[in-house]
């Protein structure tokens, strides 16, 4: 520029140096999976409304909790010509943690809206505040709650599928089980459930468990658990099987714990006893957490179970 000094002018702002920043490998990956992460999660939230935070347990019950006593229901945005299927999600979390509003569950549930479920992902109350016979209990008014209401947001009572992981795989067993009287304390049938998918599940026999006490850190157990073998027995889904109880589908992690694949794979003999063989798949490299994680892939193979059980 004429009549301006050559030290006054400046150059040009190069972007070289931030794009050199943002190819680092593991800087620019990071912020490429975090985009593409995120643009999926914003895709798969169109497809699907939440309502959230609806109380199962009447606010009138004595033990009434209204931070634990909620569920959260994903419902399809688009239009259906009939009720659809159901999915019942109980969380997992060692019985003394975990809830519904956890990111991965929240994302469960608008991928069960997605692919044309009506999916309902419940809290409950935990240890020490309960028992797990305290915790069944819980579970069991959810679905009491969900066959009496769920026709309102879309959904069919007569195709709901009880799915849990971890704990709460425990804690569908005995709702499709029955657990002797469970069911009928709120009023349901044996058959409340059309079907049941176990992903990677934990307190199938916790009175063999808690006998044997092999494991480091095994007496912590005896907190939701109690000391009590009767309590130990009626927590556990294994001594309330019958003939005649729903379809069961049980996944179990090729790497997941000791005792989880050892009474899972109690459990399966039991059922094939009673003529009610489940499906029975084990992946291969799966880690106890990695079993319920890969629920936020869309394909993830057990989302296309679900569809084979509700229909």
């Amino acid at each position: 520029m004429v009549g301006r000094p050559r030290a006054a002018q400046r150059k040009p702002l190069s972007m070289k140096p931030f794009f050199r920043w943002l190819a680092l490998p593991p800087l620019g990956l990071l912020l490429a999976v975090a985009v593409v992460l995120l643009a999926n999660e914003w895709a798969v939230a169109r497809a699907s409304h939440r309502v959230a935070d609806v109380p199962y347990v009447a606010a009138s019950a004595p033990d009434f909790d209204a931070q634990r006593h909620l569920l959260d229901i994903y419902q399809p945005t688009g239009k259906a010509a009939a009720p659809r299927p159901v999915v019942l999600f109980i969380h997992g979390g060692n019985w003394n943690s975990g809830s519904k509003d956890n990111f991965l569950y929240k994302a469960m549930g608008r991928r069960l809206a997605k692919q044309g479920f009506v999916g309902v992902v419940i809290s409950y109350r935990l240890s020490p505040q309960v028992l797990v016979t305290g915790q069944a209990q819980d579970a069991a008014r959810a679905l009491a709650w969900t066959v009496a209401h769920i026709k309102e947001y879309g959904g069919d009572p007569a195709r709901i599928v009880l799915m849990g992981h971890s704990s709460g795989a425990g804690l569908a067993a005995l709702l499709a089980t029955g657990s002797d009287t469970l069911l009928a304390r709120v009023g349901l049938p044996a058959h409340a459930a059309h079907a049941v998918l176990l992903d990677d599940p934990a307190g199938l026999d916790m009175r063999d468990y808690l006998s044997k006490m092999q494991y480091a850190g095994d007496a912590e157990y005896l907190i939701p658990f109690s000391k009590d073998p009767v309590v130990w027995r009626q927590a556990s889904a294994i001594y309330h099987m019958r003939a005649g109880a729903p379809p069961f589908s049980i996944y179990v992690g090729g790497e997941t714990y000791p005792g989880i694949s050892s009474s899972s794979e109690q459990f399966r003999q039991r059922l094939k006893q009673l003529g009610e063989e489940p499906k029975f798949t084990i992946v291969p490299g799966k880690k106890h957490v990695a079993m319920v994680t890969q629920l936020f892939w869309n394909n993830n193979q057990i989302y296309k179970e679900l569809h084979r059980l509700a229909k």
